[in-house]
Formats: C-alpha cells, sequence, structure tokens
C-alpha cells in the first residue's frame, strides 16, 4: 500500500488506489480529492463529500454544496 500519513491531515492514511475506484453515488462519476479540504469532490454534481479519520462519507447527506467556481 501507498499510503502518506499526511493526505489525511490526522495522520490515519488511507489507501489512495481505495479513493481513487470511488465514484460519485449520485452521477456515477469520478471524483477529484482535494487534500487540503479533505473532501472528494464530485464536479458533475456539486458536491464534496468529506474525508474523516481516513475514511470517506460518500452519503449525500453528509455531502457538502459546492459552487461551480469552488
Amino acid at each position: 500500500m501507498t499510503e502518506t500519513p499526511n493526505e489525511t491531515g490526522g495522520g490515519a492514511g488511507f489507501d489512495r488506489h481505495m479513493i481513487e475506484a470511488l465514484v460519485c453515488p449520485v452521477t456515477h462519476a469520478t471524483l477529484r480529492y482535494d487534500a487540503a479540504r479533505q473532501e472528494l469532490i464530485s464536479e458533475a454534481a456539486g458536491l464534496a463529500f468529506p474525508i474523516r479519520a481516513g475514511i470517506p462519507i460518500m452519503l449525500i447527506d453528509e455531502a457538502r454544496q459546492i459552487k461551480a467556481d469552488d
């Protein structure tokens, strides 16, 4: 596994390949990883899904709405 503690901000680490395999639960489009905010971004849906303790939270109710220019 290629885990980098700094990528999660909390040192918990995560499997980057697993993150890359995830898709948006709304549009099924690919997601962009935002390391600074610890989120997976769905440009197509305009949603940002949080990563907490190295675990992506792929629930629509937990997602943050993003602006087109964000």
